[in-house]
């Protein structure tokens, strides 16, 4: 019997997503891990279906599904929505949910099963604004008085409290991992300045924010620490080179002289970047180490610039020392 109604759940999984597929070909974003943890936990009885929804609440707000504000307006669907709501999410999608985070199925197969659910009224969630709108544009709305929230960060931070509540340490660090690192981009995204160097992506804060410093000790040594993300927007791994001083595709310039590092933590020299990944990395110029590299001088005639030399292109950021 038991079989029986798996081989059920599955055709109707089938013909689901190939009524979905046959009435839009939505674009999917790359899905964040912990939705596929959450995905499993709540298939599995671990986290409730309020904190399931909270995640695919995130992916719809964040863009990763695209959802129309309509519910009617996936074309062929009469399904009662209302009542449809009133049931709450059913049984199948949850089997979905085991499938795609063991791998059975797809992402855009899990995706368009939400989707289905979302357009139809099955999960309530809230649309992100239509390009050229007031919420889009940040026009304010004469019809309100309240203060401009971030709701991205807001679920965010929601979904870390719910990963802090997993009894088993191993399972809330793999919880709490990747929603730190969503916050993390999300901040580098809103708050620093983007440099796109071919397929990779760097945002940096800029002087004086946290990691981005600048001084002369006592013994008159200069000292620049500079803190930087690094994201692959390439569907191929991409990687950053810094072997050694003497061998590392990033210095900084004065128009005449090239700074080695004195510090960075580049493992191994290089920093692997998969697809969709980023990865924050540090770099202090200061006393010369060795291995070729050279003591970083300051002259405050001059302009600094941080200089990146990859093979996949090159770059100046503009350092403004005198100013800080």
């Amino acid at each position: 019997m038991q079989t029986k109604t798996t081989i059920l759940a599955l055709i109707f999984a089938a013909l689901l997503v190939s009524l979905v597929s046959a009435s839009a070909a939505p674009a999917f974003a790359e899905v964040p891990p912990w939705i596929k943890n959450n995905a499993a936990w709540w298939s599995e009885g671990q986290i409730s279906e309020a904190e399931f929804l909270t995640g695919i609440e995130y992916l719809i707000s964040s863009g990763t599904i695209t959802v129309p504000a309509d519910p009617a307006a996936l074309d062929g669907i009469s399904d009662d929505t209302a009542g449809a709501q009133e049931k709450g999410v059913p049984e199948w999608v949850k089997n979905n949910a085991a499938w795609w985070a063991d791998d059975l199925i797809s992402d855009d197969d899990f995706l368009n099963g939400i989707q289905y659910l979302v357009r139809t009224g099955l999960i309530t969630v809230s649309v992100p604004a239509e390009p050229g709108s007031a919420a889009e544009t940040g026009a304010a709305d004469p019809a309100s008085s309240e203060p401009e929230t971030d709701s991205v960060l807001a679920e965010l931070e929601a979904q870390l409290a719910e990963c802090a509540k997993i009894t088993k340490a191993y399972k809330r660090i793999d919880c709490e991992k990747p929603v730190k690192q969503a916050i993390l981009m999300h901040d580098y995204r809103t708050n620093a300045e983007l440099f796109s160097v071919g397929p990779i992506n760097y945002y940096w804060f800029g002087m004086g924010s946290e990691g981005n410093s600048f001084e002369i000790t006592s013994s008159g040594q200069a000292l620049l620490s500079l803190r930087i993300l690094a994201e692959n927007t390439n569907d191929e791994i991409e990687s950053l080179d810094c072997t050694s001083p003497s061998l590392c595709n990033y210095d900084v310039w004065d128009g005449s002289t090239a700074f080695r590092y004195a510090g960075t933590d580049f493992t191994s020299g290089q920093i692997a970047l998969n697809p969709g990944d980023a990865r924050e990395f540090n770099m202090l110029f200061g006393p010369n180490v060795g291995y070729g590299g050279s003591q970083f001088l300051y002259d405050e005639s001059k302009e600094y610039h941080f200089r990146i030399n990859e093979s996949f292109g090159s770059m100046m950021v503009p350092l403004d020392l005198g100013r800080n």
